[in-house]
């Protein structure tokens, strides 16, 4: 025997009947933030502290990244 359900909602209706936060507003606040690093440009600073966000653990900064991914990639006869 099978049983099927179908319910018809939107996704806030469906976070809220499971529970689950509503991050509308986080959401809104970080387009802003990435709306902002389009319209005004990524600097050094902030490239600096992306990298350091996707590689915890790299206190030497990106110039060590850099020259370790170089080194892996770099033939073995250079």
């Amino acid at each position: 025997m099978k049983i099927t359900f179908d319910i018809d909602c939107s996704p806030q209706e469906a976070r809220a009947l499971f529970g689950l936060p509503d991050l509308e507003p986080l959401h809104a606040l970080y387009l802003d933030k990435m709306k902002g690093l389009v319209t005004d440009g990524v600097g050094p600073a902030d490239f600096d502290r992306m990298a350091r966000a996707w590689m915890p653990g790299m206190s030497e900064g990106f110039d060590t990244w850099r020259n370790a991914l170089f080194s892996a990639v770099r033939p073995k006869g250079d």
